[in-house]
Parts: structure tokens; sequence; C-alpha cells
């Protein structure tokens, strides 16, 4: 597809490449540059549209649609934003598997996976000055707090394949998080929809609803102590903090978190060294249908939660 100018409107004809994608996915993808917040602002006001209709954020692209872009202003910016030399060695420290296809990086914590409003650089941007000839591109996303297993697809068609395996729920996703007190075996399956609403900041609010999209997490335990749990979770769908948000609906919040979770049970997980959101994607496991290659990655807890952890008081 052409570049995207900013100064006029430009209707894209949608290929096979792109069949699948979620149009905000697309759009965040084709207007490099512009804050998310622009970009969902377009979608609600119906700037964006496909076969002239309007849709929302979550629309799936198929193969001849025409979508409508209207012409957008980039961001100024005096100097383009190179990525330290320090924050380079340690992205290369943190890849823990690499072939032809694609990358699975232990995503650090506190670095976003892609630069928006106030941020100029986030890891795509970083990887891509570390592989300069190489399309990288996002397969999927992990919130700014949390660490762990995220794949870069260094190819469109391994793009494609690898969105298409985590639609189908084909993508084992394996995460570990501390959580307030002790689970009883009838909660560790959770099966309650989700619905999914944007602010007018931008900023995304999840809540169990009826009229939201199904969502089923299982919850396993790890190790217990004193007053919290160090619980093992099986992603069965990947719904925006569908961790979080499932964790908080078994009155079992998530250590750390300033969204769903508990005020005093994160005060007092700070007094042990917490600085952030206990929640770390811990396991990979997925085949790509074309190679028949079957990726199984692992990300080590990072040093950070490791040490609370060791300083948790044991259960009497």
């Amino acid at each position: 597809m052409d570049k995207i100018l900013n100064n006029t409107v430009h209707f894209l004809t949608i290929d096979n490449d792109y069949a699948g994608q979620r149009i905000d996915n697309f759009l965040i993808t084709k207007l490099k540059g512009v804050p998310k917040t622009r970009i969902y602002r377009l979608l609600r006001k119906g700037e964006v549209r496909v076969n002239k209709k309007r849709i929302g954020p979550d629309y799936r692209l198929v193969a001849k649609d025409i979508v409508r872009i209207p012409p957008v202003r980039l961001p100024t910016q005096k100097e383009k934003s190179t990525p330290s030399e320090s924050l380079i060695e340690f992205l290369k420290t943190r890849i823990l598997f690499e072939d032809k296809y694609l990358i699975i990086i232990n995503k650090p914590p506190n670095i976003p996976v892609h630069g928006g409003t106030g941020v100029s650089m986030g890891l795509i941007e970083a990887l891509r000055h570390l592989y300069p000839r190489i399309p990288l591109e996002l397969a999927h996303r992990l919130d700014l707090e949390t660490s762990g297993c995220l794949i870069v697809a260094k190819k469109r068609s391994t793009l494609k394949e690898v969105n298409d395996l985590l639609r189908e729920g084909k993508v084992s996703k394996i995460y570990w998080a501390l959580t307030k007190g002790h689970w009883t075996q009838k909660e560790t399956k959770v099966d309650v929809p989700l619905l999914k609403n944007h602010l007018s900041s931008g900023e995304r609010i999840v809540k169990v609803s009826s009229e939201g999209k199904e969502a089923l997490s299982f919850f396993s335990t790890v190790k217990t102590f004193e007053r919290c749990s160090l619980m093992e979770v099986d992603l069965k769908t990947g719904r925006t903090h569908q961790i979080r948000v499932h964790a908080q609906y078994r009155r079992h919040p998530i250590a750390g978190d300033s969204k769903y979770g508990d005020k005093q049970f994160t005060a007092d997980m700070k007094k042990l060294g917490l600085k952030r959101l206990f929640l770390h994607a811990k396991r990979l496991s997925f085949t790509l249908p074309s190679s028949g290659v079957k990726y199984e990655v692992e990300a080590p807890l990072d040093s950070d939660l490791e040490q609370v952890v060791k300083r948790l008081p044991a259960r009497g």
C-alpha cells in the first residue's frame, strides 16, 4: 500500500495480508506517529469508515474492504527520536528466541509496546532501530507495567498467521500474577463476558457485563502466602485487561493494580518492595501452520518480582 500522506483523504483497499486484523491495530500501523487517542477519536466520530459505514475499533477487516482515512496531521517533532545505546543493548539481553519468522522478547516493565501520546519511543520503535532492514510488527500487546513474552513478527505473512492463531485461541498464553487472599477450587474458572469502554482521554476501562464479549480464564495456585497467592493464569481468550478484571471479579485483585486493584493490599505489597503491577507473561506456545514450526518459550520472572516473592510471609 502507498504511504499515507497527512493532507488528503485516502481510500485503501484491504488485501489478504491485512484480512482479519482489527481496524484500530491497522490504523496504528498505518498512521505511525499519530497518538492512539487521536486514532480512537477518529473511529468514534466516524471519520474512519469501511465501505462507507461507521465501524468500531474492534471491527476486523475483510479482503476487498475499502477503508476511508481522513487527513491526519502528524505531531511536529524537531528531531526524530532514536533509542539510546544502553536501551538497545538492554533489549538485546531480553530476546528469548529469534528465527527468520519472528522474535519473542521478554518485554521489560514500564516500557510501552509502542510510542503514543507523550511517548516517542516504545519497544517496537526501539527494535526497528535494532533491525533497520526488517519490517517488524507487533503480533499482540502487553500493558505498560506487564513484563514477559511478547511476539514480534518479521514478515507480514507471519503477522497474519499469528493474528489468526490468537483469534482462534490456538496460542497457549500462561501468566503469573500475585493476587490478594486465597482461592477456592470453585473460583478458579472465570467465565464472564467483558465490555471495554474508551474514555474521552483515551483510557481503556473494562468491566464485567452481559453486553460484553466472551472471556475465559483459568487460575491455578503456584504458591500461597499469609495474605496472598501466586497464581498461574491460563488465558483462553485475549480480551483487554482480562486477567486483571477477572481477578477483581473473584475479589482477588492483582497486587500493584492501580486501576482494578485493592489500595490497601497494594500499599502492603509496596512495603515489601513492589513498585508495579505484579503480572508477568510467563509462557507462550503455538505452531505456525505454514512452516509447522512449534514454538515453546518461557520468560523468567524479573528480579524485582522475585524479590517481592522472597519477602512474602509464609502461610501459617
